[in-house]
């Protein structure tokens, strides 16, 4: 059921406690955590600590949370010192963009030049 964790779910094993992370922040809704394949210098995830399969499932079923887990991606790069140089948030829905975890998350990257269109 949307909402509730997932027992083949990596990202829920994750906010259990389950399966370790390098976790930097934590809130009462959301974790966020250090990508272990990261594609930038800095690269965390922002995961909410409730199951939907990706952000607009998280959206449309919870708009709080959904807010929380932006607010918190701009809270990583405060910390991580890349809100000034700039960063990247992003979403990825579905396979055929790149999600391999169906669990929504915002990935936070920085550090170096992030070039458009990004592919």
């Amino acid at each position: 059921m949307a909402g509730e964790p997932q027992a083949d779910c990596l990202f829920c094993k994750i906010v259990s406690g389950e399966v370790p992370a390098t976790v930097v922040r934590e809130t009462d809704t959301t974790v966020a955590f250090r990508d272990i394949n990261p594609q930038a210098p800095t690269h965390i995830l922002v995961i909410p600590k409730v199951h939907h399969p990706d952000a607009a499932s998280l959206s449309a079923a919870e708009p709080q949370i959904a807010a929380d887990v932006l607010r918190e991606a701009g809270a990583v790069a405060a910390d991580e010192k890349i809100d000034g140089t700039g960063y990247r948030v992003v979403f990825n829905t579905g396979s055929g963009a790149g999600q391999t975890v169906f669990h929504a998350h915002a990935h936070v990257l920085g550090g170096r030049g992030l070039n458009w269109p990004p592919g």
